[in-house]
């Protein structure tokens, strides 16, 4: 099985979910899900992370998140590292308490950003858990209006500034705006190859076979979800030989598949490549 794609860069913005193992609890408690905040508060510190929204359901949890450093993998890796053995140790289970790896969807900040936000602290309310954000204690949507103390790495300031700039005002145009969300459509449903959220103008730009190339660590399969067609590269590309280097480029396809769709053999391929460098 593939890894999930990464795109990482410095001030990426992340709608982060990771679930349960079978779709089992990953907090069983309050003092579950307490330690997993007090977690979290230290990958934010140690990785430099700003969290915008939350949300602690009982089988998985959301993060709105900015990886300021660039460095997502990273911290995720710490988060649920230290979670699991925590949460094995304390109930005496052995095995996986998350289901894979988790889901980084790339937010477009200034379209989603807030959409995301509050499609995070409403996933009680749909659930049918509770009638409003409010009822629910394990999300940001009570802290953001000091409803309850918010934690250091929850950065209020930053998303009620997207609506105001007296604090008074701008929480009462959040709580309208939450509000009226729980009738619009799920951001989800824009997402794009199940890696990117915004418009179309910001998924173009990580279709260049520049910005597929400097993705590192990833499989060809993964890379070939968001690469132009071979096609494309063939009709950009009047020279062949060009055409063929520029594909084999992108890391997202072998030669093989290469020279299979432009009719030739492998070693042309290979020195085509060696043509264009």
């Amino acid at each position: 099985m593939t890894r999930p794609l990464r795109i990482e860069f410095p001030g990426a913005l992340y709608h982060i979910t990771t679930r349960g193992n079978r779709k089992a609890a990953i907090y069983r408690d309050d003092t579950d899900r307490l330690v997993w905040q007090q977690t979290l508060s230290e990958v934010c510190r140690q990785f430099n992370f700003v969290v915008y929204a939350f949300c602690q359901m009982g089988n998985h949890f959301h993060l709105l998140l900015e990886a300021v450093d660039g460095n997502l993998s990273q911290g995720m890796r710490q988060l649920n590292g230290v979670y699991s053995q925590y949460f094995n140790r304390r109930h005496d289970l052995v095995g996986h308490v998350f289901q894979g790896r988790y889901s980084a969807i790339l937010v477009q900040r200034e379209t989603y950003l807030l959409e995301v936000a509050r499609y995070i602290v409403l996933n009680p309310v749909r659930a049918k858990l509770v009638t409003t954000a409010q009822d629910w204690p394990w999300s940001s949507y009570r802290q953001t209006l000091t409803l309850a103390t918010a934690p250091t790495w929850l950065c209020v300031d930053r998303l009620l500034a997207h609506f105001d700039t007296t604090f008074t005002s701008a929480a009462d145009s959040y709580r309208k705006f939450v509000d009226a969300g729980i009738d619009c459509p799920n951001p989800a449903s824009q997402i794009h190859k199940q890696l990117l959220l915004g418009d179309g103008e910001f998924i173009e730009q990580f279709k260049t076979p520049d910005t597929l190339a400097e993705m590192i660590g990833i499989s060809r399969t993964q890379r070939s979800l968001l690469a132009p067609s071979l096609s494309a590269f063939q009709e950009k590309y009047t020279d062949r030989n060009e055409a063929m280097a520029r594909a084999y480029a992108s890391n997202a396809y072998t030669l093989t598949a290469i020279a299979r769709h432009f009719a030739v053999s492998v070693s042309t391929v290979r020195r085509a490549i060696a043509l264009v460098k």
